[in-house]
């Protein structure tokens, strides 16, 4: 569905030129949601806006649905972008219009006759819950209600992608679920590809498939956010995660393990595990099977799409042949096990 190859973007700064982002190389399946992440100034907003060529890049190409969009003339590209929905952090609404006549908006300004309007706007409505507010002006409704009216107005079109660019940044956590349900919902019925910015691996975790990390406008990290959540490799990967499931030991328990290391004495493990493995007792069969003593410094449970997933941060002690079989079967049952020779 999106291809982009090769991509990168230059811009004139006062002290010569800025490279915003380099040899970016992405391929996002049709009917997928793809979050691309990364920390202010990774690129993320120049690259998005990429791919409906509102900027358009320096080098490389941008094939959406099989069409190179930077091969395009004026009149060819205006009428592609009518595939490319877009929703904004701040909303972008019209405050003289109403709710209903700004999502009408995109229609009218492509001719439609009032009756094609009328018939369009109001599943929009309901699809996004605003059918009883469609008359009220834009300083009426809550920040919530205000993007549910630009995710509205960017399916009017019809278009077969949608671009969401921090479209959840200004809004409180709660309502920032409901925010995350609902594409989900339009992904899923509407069959729409996403492709979702934002700075906040809580929002990545909650509703994308797969996940791209961004940092000084390189790809660092890429793939399905469980594989990324279970085995990160990039440090800016790791870091972001940690805003989510915490990597980090208290303070004097770090200083504790720290010295038991310096001294040789125990092997401080990260594991990570999915699915069954969360509810199976995999640990306690590795300390009968292998002799061992686990000490758990730090845990978490939690979900991503659905499903179950584990985090544990291990002190374990025993014969270091022990430990190495215990590692073995470990990662034998599914489980990603990682042997730190220091505390993070």
């Amino acid at each position: 569905m999106i291809e982009i190859r090769n991509l990168s973007q230059r811009f004139a700064g006062p002290r010569g030129w800025v490279e915003a982002l380099h040899g970016i190389n992405l391929s996002i399946p049709a009917g997928e949601v793809f979050g691309i992440i990364g920390r202010s100034g990774a690129g993320k907003s120049t690259l998005v806006r990429t791919i409906n060529l509102l900027t358009r890049p320096s080098e490389g190409n941008v094939i959406v649905d099989g069409r190179d969009l930077t091969a395009l003339g004026k009149d060819d590209l205006r009428a592609a972008r009518r595939d490319i929905g877009m929703i904004f952090q701040h909303f972008n609404l019209l405050s003289s219009r109403t709710v209903f006549d700004n999502v009408a908006l995109p229609l009218e300004l492509t001719g439609k006759k009032r009756a094609e309007i009328d018939a369009a706007v109001s599943p929009l409505l309901e699809l996004v819950g605003l059918t009883q507010h469609k008359d009220k002006y834009p300083a009426q409704i809550s920040g919530g209600q205000k993007q549910r009216v630009g995710i509205a107005r960017a399916l009017a079109s019809n278009p077969k992608v949608l671009l969401s660019d921090e479209a959840t940044s200004a809004l409180d956590p709660e309502t920032t679920r409901a925010i995350l349900d609902l594409l989900r919902k339009i992904n899923r019925e509407l069959g729409l590809t996403i492709v979702l910015i934002t700075h906040q691996m809580e929002v990545i975790k909650q509703v994308c498939d797969r996940v791209a990390v961004l940092d000084a406008g390189r790809v660092v990290e890429e793939g399905k956010v469980v594989d990324v959540f279970m085995q990160p490799h990039h440090e800016v990967t790791r870091a972001l995660i940690g805003d989510v499931i915490a990597h980090e030991l208290p303070p004097a328990l770090k200083a504790r393990v720290t010295e038991r290391l310096r001294t040789g004495s125990g092997h401080l493990l990260r594991l990570a595990f999915t699915g069954s493995g969360v509810d199976q007792p995999i640990l306690s069969e590795t300390i009968r099977r292998y002799e061992l003593d686990f000490n758990i410094l730090h845990g978490q449970i939690d979900e991503i799409q659905g499903q179950a997933f584990g985090s544990l941060a291990v002190l374990a002690g025993g014969q270091p042949v022990k430990v190495a079989e215990a590692i073995a079967y470990l990662r034998s049952q599914g489980v990603v096990v990682e042997e730190m020779s220091h505390v993070e």
